[in-house]
């Protein structure tokens, strides 16, 4: 026990040295490029985030214009943190956002290339930023549930099963951070899209609305310019959230249902309540 303390505490005191080619570009119609930097003396226990800060503490120290990219909350809660860390969406590790990624994962002396999410639907603002509009749009389209005002229905009128609970909750965990575009080949938004249609269709207090939400969300991503699901789970792989594919399965179930209802083969209920009745 010992000496794994003394271990952490070396980890957190020891210094590294980085070469970071960073993605410099002034605005969606200027011409990017890299951009060589050195990230000397920086904490083992840094996190990827407060490199950054490091290295643009030196640049304005010196006169130069700091690297641009997107920060909040940095415990990866709202997935702001969005950077393309050597090829992959948020960086080497499974399971976590950007600012939960922390230096002494890479080696010492490595070299590391920093760029934004690359996706027609998300343009460039400015070097590391990109403009990612377009999810909360496709949200706005039908990722919601109408309630009519007044007091609040009391929460065991629906039972809602263990497992449909938490499987509802799996896809709910979506913080719409964009990684699983930015690894899609073809930019898909489909597991974006599939987990906010999931995590309503699920319950039943988002059935009643369940047509008319999956086809507005589908023909908003198209109208976005997100491209097809191309079947290879990079989504999934660089998720921060781990969200399964099979919520696609899901949203293709869904959308196909849809089209019955719509050709009057099947209705909908006109509330929950009717439904659970």
């Amino acid at each position: 026990m010992i000496g794994q303390v003394e271990d952490e505490r070396e980890s957190k005191t020891r210094t590294m040295r980085f070469t970071l080619n960073i993605w410099r570009q002034n605005g969606p119609a200027d011409i990017g490029r890299f951009v060589t930097y050195d990230a000397h003396d920086i904490s083992a226990g840094m996190s990827f985030l407060e490199m950054l800060d490091s290295v643009n503490q030196r640049l304005i120290a010196k006169g130069e214009e700091p690297v641009a990219f997107e920060q909040d909350c940095r415990e990866g809660i709202c997935g702001s943190c969005s950077l393309v860390i050597n090829g992959i969406p948020h960086g080497p590790d499974r399971g976590i956002t950007t600012c939960q990624l922390y230096m002494r994962r890479f080696r010492d002396g490595a070299v590391i290339t920093i760029e934004p999410w690359r996706a027609r639907a998300f343009p460039i603002i400015k070097d590391l930023v990109v403009d990612r509009r377009a999810l909360d749009r496709v949200t706005q389209a039908g990722g919601y549930i109408s309630v009519n005002t007044g007091g609040a229905v009391d929460g065991n009128v629906l039972l809602i099963g263990k497992d449909q609970a938490e499987t509802a909750m799996d896809a709910a965990s979506c913080i719409g951070c964009g990684a699983c575009v930015a690894a899609c080949k073809n930019a898909s938004a489909m597991l974006f899209v599939a987990a906010k249609v999931s995590h309503l269709a699920i319950l039943p207090q988002g059935k009643p609305e369940r047509t008319r939400r999956v086809r507005a969300m589908v023909e908003a991503m198209d109208r976005e310019g997100f491209g097809a699901c191309g079947n290879q789970y990079e989504c999934e792989a660089v998720c921060p959230k781990r969200i399964s594919v099979r919520f696609i399965a899901t949203l293709n179930r869904e959308y196909l249902r849809s089209g019955v209802v719509e050709s009057g083969l099947l209705t909908e209920p006109e509330s929950p309540h009717a439904e659970s009745a």
